[in-house]
């Protein structure tokens, strides 16, 4: 069973029952899989950019904790770490 990078209607994990990699759906999972993990990697960046400036807002610091708990969120799921 493959845990998939998205959740269903309810907010519960979604399973892939395969035991072929190249499936259509195995496929798009890798594909988001990839776009989520190229996502954190900006996120990261953004994230040290407004910490290292000192005369980053509050505003700005909230929004960077904010893309960078939902990016961890999307990476744990990846590593199948997190199930919500």
């Amino acid at each position: 069973m493959r845990l998939l990078p998205w959740t269903g209607d309810d907010g519960k994990p979604c399973y892939l029952s395969t035991d072929n990699p190249h499936s259509r759906l195995s496929q798009l999972a890798d594909d988001v899989e990839a776009a989520q993990l190229g996502s954190a990697e900006e996120v990261l960046a953004g994230a040290r950019a407004v910490l290292a400036d000192p005369k980053a807002g509050e505003r700005a610091v909230r929004f960077a904790l904010s893309r960078a708990v939902e990016s961890l969120g999307d990476v744990l799921r990846i590593a199948g770490k997190h199930s919500a």
